[in-house]
């Protein structure tokens, strides 16, 4: 999969000043993408749109802001 295009954002709820979250890019054609900060060149988890919504919707849905 061809990731150059990606524009990666850190999580909403990053802790420690960023040192312990994750970046998601969701600009790319259906596909969500899913990298540890700290580690951008290792691996990168990959969701189906409708997926990856459905798991935040989720996580909003038990851990209300």
């Amino acid at each position: 999969m061809e990731l150059t295009g990606a524009r990666w954002r850190k999580s909403t709820r990053s802790d420690n000043g960023g040192a312990s979250c994750v970046e998601v890019a969701d600009n790319l054609p259906g596909v969500v993408l899913v990298r540890d900060s700290k580690d951008r060149s290792g691996p990168t988890l990959s969701f189906d749109p409708v997926a990856w919504s459905r798991f935040v919707t989720g996580l909003a849905e038990r851990h209300p802001r």
